[in-house]
């Protein structure tokens, strides 16, 4: 389904990577390993179309991925390593904001989202009233009412207790049982079943 040829990605007139080739299918979960400064979020950030500091080419569903990017982005669903909340807004209007009315989820079903991500009580309060966990929770809140087939996620444990790092495990477990595709980039050591592993180092 998505496939990377002969990628080379620089940063700063330094080159993070060369030649590297991958190729992903529905149900895999790939995490992307690496040194800081080896490239990882930059290699994420080509992938989704938001870094043009690359060579190579970026295939999805056999097709050139800017063939149609707009169908490409429709499927596509990325976390950066920032939380991406405004934290002036509660985490259920960030989480309305965050569907950009592609997903007819009603705020019920938000709120239940939250709830399940250890949120409950704190749907209406401002996100600069919260954690840094609570804050990383909210944020990832969204991949449980999430619908795109592919998840890029950029070091979406950051500042998560043991209990929210199980928490998301089995959630990306459950969307590569569904056909899903996730792509992550972590330094923590995952326990999900059939994970493979990249290294750009």
């Amino acid at each position: 389904m998505l496939e990377l040829k002969e990628f080379c990605c620089e940063r700063n007139d330094r080159v993070l990577f060369k030649n590297f080739s991958l190729s992903v299918e529905a149900g895999d979960i790939v995490q992307i390993c690496g040194s800081n400064g080896s490239g990882k979020t930059s290699l994420l950030r080509a992938v989704c179309g938001l870094n043009d500091s690359f060579t190579g080419e970026v295939f999805w569903n056999g097709m050139v991925r800017d063939t149609d990017i707009e169908s490409f982005r429709n499927e596509l669903l990325f976390l950066g390593h920032r939380v991406g909340l405004n934290k002036l807004l509660s985490p259920i209007e960030n989480l309305k904001w965050s569907t950009g009315g592609k997903i007819n989820w009603s705020e019920k079903d938000m709120l239940q989202a939250l709830s399940r991500n250890g949120l409950q009580g704190y749907e209406f309060q401002p996100c600069f009233l919260l954690s840094a966990g609570q804050q990383q929770r909210a944020a990832l809140a969204r991949l449980l009412i999430a619908e795109e087939l592919m998840w890029v996620l950029d070091e979406p444990f950051n500042a998560l207790d043991t209990q929210a790092v199980d928490m998301l495990e089995v959630v990306m477990g459950d969307h590569a049982k569904k056909g899903g595709i996730v792509l992550v980039t972590t330094h923590h050591r995952l326990k999900i079943p059939g994970l493979r592993t990249v290294d750009l180092s």
